[in-house]
């Protein structure tokens, strides 16, 4: 699993897109950055309440009216993350979000051992968590529209 932000070779993805205006996009531009849909799963909720519009499976517009609440979302998620410091922690937080455990299954498929080197999962989930807030400072200060896509 690739707990990161990455271009478009990557299907089961969701595209986080800055290219277009209120009304279209470019579908996967080379702007555009992509998240596996497992890891993004995890800030979902972020999404879904920052714009009541919120669907998985197709476009989102994130205009003015809508992108600072989905950074302040984001930063609470940021501290959220940052605060766990046990894996049990760490776990309960996986578990308690939506779709979860599809992350956990994941993780095991890649890492058996996993429980071993949570700290690091768990920091490259702040990681990712940073660059979403990066991309929503992106939005607010060159008056940008953010599309998030689901494929």
């Amino acid at each position: 699993m690739r707990i990161e932000l990455y271009s478009s070779e990557y299907l089961n993805i969701v595209e986080l897109n800055t290219t277009g205006d209120n009304e279209n996009y470019i579908k996967g531009d080379s702007e555009s950055k992509y998240t596996q849909s497992e890891v993004f799963n995890l800030f979902a909720s972020c999404f879904e309440n920052a714009n009541n519009l919120y669907e998985f499976f197709g476009e989102t517009k994130y205009n003015s009216r809508n992108i600072v609440p989905l950074r302040n979302e984001l930063i609470n998620k940021l501290a959220v993350l940052k605060a766990i410091n046990k894996l049990e922690e760490f776990q309960n937080h996986l578990n308690q979000v939506f779709l979860g455990q599809e992350f956990i299954d994941q993780l095991l498929v890649e890492d058996k051992q996993w429980m071993d080197n949570w700290e690091t999962y768990r920091d490259k989930l702040i990681h990712v968590n940073k660059g979403l807030i990066e991309i929503t400072d992106k939005c607010i200060e060159e008056q940008k529209v953010l599309w998030v896509i689901g494929y």
